[in-house]
């Protein structure tokens, strides 16, 4: 476990150290998902790929939800 202290910026930014980014191979353009839970904040490193699973569910749902003929008459709205 790799733990270190950081700081915020007037802007809100923080900075990675560079053990964390080499450990984690994160570099320029990766994207971080952040959750809160109360008091604890986690960052993951995701790929575009993660989400895709999720993405379909998604629109599965929605189209189970939105696809039916009472919802038709929002397409004239």
């Amino acid at each position: 476990m790799e733990t270190k202290i950081i700081r915020v910026t007037d802007k809100g930014q923080i900075s990675l150290p560079i053990e964390i980014r080499t450990s984690l191979r994160i570099q320029q353009g990766d994207e971080l998902l952040i959750t809160r839970t109360n008091n604890l904040m986690v960052l993951k490193k995701v790929k575009s790929s993660d989400f895709k699973d999720l993405l379909k569910h998604s629109e599965k749902v929605a189209q189970k939800l939105w696809g039916t003929k009472e919802d038709d008459i929002w397409d004239n709205v």
